[in-house]
């Protein structure tokens, strides 16, 4: 029994057991290969068997949402996912094609135009995705040998939630053709309804009924089949589980009407002719004139797709207790997709639905991708002839029902009721995504973001602060009842100092010297600050300067250690009017008329006795 359980943990932490070897840090699977067991091949096999099932209907469902045959689909959810398996971190995280890369896929490709400058023909499309997923690819990997992971951090929620709704929004709106035969297109809400008021064809009657009535039934069976099945005694992940499997259960049932009444003679929008077999391995080709144009949108891809992959891989990791290597995500994600750009895919990410019932079905390792790559070849070698019988109608129905878990409206009350800047990225991103197509709006909402940050970190809060009575504690003067000396002024500073706020932290202070007649002692309190830059101490020796000529001397208190150490490298310290204190409540004793004054004759070089800064 414990040794099961030895082996059972050691499965559980693949992460961890990839750190003993050289090998082992560029290829997760040699960590925890070694401790495979039937045990975790039985949970792998049988979330492969379930994701195959929902994955076969989605991957012809998101190349079609991106323009391309519906084959590409499936050749993307091949090799990209057996190379996940081999460099990915995450046991559940389940990539391959997903709704907004799908989207952004689309955007990216209708932005280009053939050689004569006339719009693709389908064979440059569907170079132009392998080129769009093999430079996508190569800038994750880029990114990770870099150990670029943490730039994920500067994309704000606020702006990929919009971002998110957005394209959840379009998604929607760009398969509501398909759903009802109606002539829809354009990469915006303004181009799709342009296309529309066009004219064009109009509704089509059986198309109609296919796909609103799968759409209804999708949508019934999510909100109620659970409920039913375990009434009628199932247990609960068992019918949950069943749940996910409908998609391919409409696919089968409109496949046999469609193939029963002949609608597609009738005018009815079908999948067609399905090539089978395996995709061919090459690399993409880079004669086009146009290949660079697609540069921006391999990058807005990759950055898209792995802050979607490392959010959710983090968020089911987190449930097992396991650890997610951003750096490595990278790399697995770029190999990923460099392999789909050389197997006749199209750009991959992982995908929500299908990594969340990989980790209910118990996935023990990235391997289950693996046996789903199998499961998908399968099908593309003994399915493809029912496939041609495969209404659109029902592929829009299954997109639209998919794409609902990206909406989140009321994030826009919730965020601009918590801060009305983030709120205003948020809506910002939304409405530039929806009226001028995602690639703007992902753009838009980066330099908001970032322009946010700029903008609270340049303009620092800061307070001006007293001792709460009969502690060692210092408080906001504007919020409680402190004690405070005219003579001595305590400025907390809640900001790292740098470039961009260093002008602002000087007008500042003189503007408090110049309020404060009486002024004698300034006490910087800095147990906020983690970072002084070039700029902020050449700001630091300008106050100081002008505070000494002004009679006032200038003390810094609760100094953190990295900080002091690159102070030791200037000349402040030395010049330093004033003193640096350990604590506040040092400075507050030394320098207050309420204080205990300190020993005069304390030796000093620079620095005072009370100060041992750590």
């Amino acid at each position: 029994m414990n040794g099961w359980r030895v082996r059972r943990h050691a499965m559980s932490e693949p992460v961890r057991e990839a750190k003993g070897t050289p090998l082992a840090r560029w290829l997760p699977l040699a960590g925890w290969l070694a401790h495979y067991d039937r045990h975790s091949l039985g949970r792998d096999l049988l979330a492969a068997v379930i994701v195959s099932v929902m994955l076969v209907p989605q991957a012809l469902a998101y190349a079609l949402l991106a323009g391309l045959p519906a084959q590409v689909g499936l050749y993307a959810s091949m090799l990209p996912l057996v190379l996940y398996a081999l460099f990915g971190t995450s046991s559940t995280l389940a990539v391959g094609p997903v709704a907004i890369i799908s989207l952004m896929t689309a955007s990216a490709i209708a932005g280009m135009s053939g050689a004569d400058g006339a719009a693709l023909s389908t064979p440059e499309m569907l170079s132009a995705a392998l080129l769009l997923a093999f430079l996508s690819g190569a800038m994750l990997i880029a990114m990770g040998l870099l150990r670029l992971g943490v730039l994920v951090n500067f994309i704000s929620h606020p702006v990929i939630s919009g971002f998110m709704t957005a394209s959840g929004i379009l998604i929607i709106a760009s398969q509501l053709g398909p759903l009802t035969g109606l002539s829809l297109s354009g990469g915006n809400l303004i181009a799709m309804g342009e296309s529309l008021s066009a004219g064009g064809q109009g509704l089509h009657w059986p198309t109609l009924v296919i796909g609103v009535g799968c759409l209804a039934g999708l949508i019934l069976a999510r909100r109620y089949l659970k409920q039913g099945l375990m009434a009628l005694g199932m247990r609960a992940s068992a019918a949950g589980m069943l749940c996910k499997t409908t998609p391919i259960l409409a696919v089968i049932l409109t496949s046999l009407l469609t193939w029963g009444l002949q609608f597609g003679e009738q005018g009815m929008a079908l999948v067609g002719s399905v090539p089978g077999g395996l995709p061919t391995l090459s690399l993409p080709s880079f004669v086009s004139n146009d290949w660079s144009g697609l540069l921006l949108s391999a990058l807005l891809i990759s950055v898209v797709g792995f802050v979607e992959s490392l959010a959710l891989a983090q968020t089911l990791a987190a449930r097992r207790r396991q650890r997610i290597d951003p750096d490595k995500e990278l790399i697995a994600l770029g190999v990923s997709n460099m392999g789909a750009g050389i197997s006749g895919g199209m750009p991959i990410s992982g995908g929500l639905s299908r990594s969340v019932v990989n980790f209910d079905a118990g996935a023990a390792t990235p391997l289950a991708g693996a046996f789903t790559a199998i499961g998908i070849l399968l099908a593309s070698l003994w399915l493809t002839d029912w496939l041609a019988w495969l209404p659109r109608a029902t592929l829009a129905a299954i997109i639209i029902v998919a794409t609902t878990s990206l909406i989140d409206l009321a994030a826009i009350k919730r965020t601009f009721r918590y801060s009305k800047g983030d709120g205003a990225a948020l809506l910002v991103t939304l409405i530039i995504t929806l009226a001028h197509g995602v690639e703007s709006g992902i753009i838009v909402g980066i330099v908001v973001s970032l322009g946010l940050y700029l903008k609270r970190t340049s303009q620092p809060h800061s307070a001006l602060v007293g001792r709460v009575p009969g502690s060692e504690h210092f408080r906001n003067v504007e919020r409680h009842e402190v004690e405070t000396d005219p003579e001595l002024a305590i400025l907390r500073i809640d900001e790292s100092l740098y470039f961009a706020n260093a002008r602002y932290l000087e007008d500042t202070v003189l503007a408090l010297m110049a309020e404060r007649p009486s002024l004698k002692h300034l006490v910087l309190a800095c147990q906020a600050v983690n970072l002084i830059d070039a700029s902020a101490l050449e700001s630091l020796e300008v106050i100081n300067e002008r505070l000494s000529a002004a009679g006032v001397q200038l003390h810094l208190s609760e100094v953190k250690g990295p900080v002091m150490d690159r102070l030791k490298c200037s000349e402040l310290p030395a010049n330093l009017g004033g003193d640096i204190y350990l604590s506040t409540f040092d400075a507050w004793q030394a320098l207050s008329i309420h204080g205990s004054h300190c020993d005069q004759s304390c030796a000093r070089d620079g620095i005072s006795q009370t100060t041992a800064v750590g």
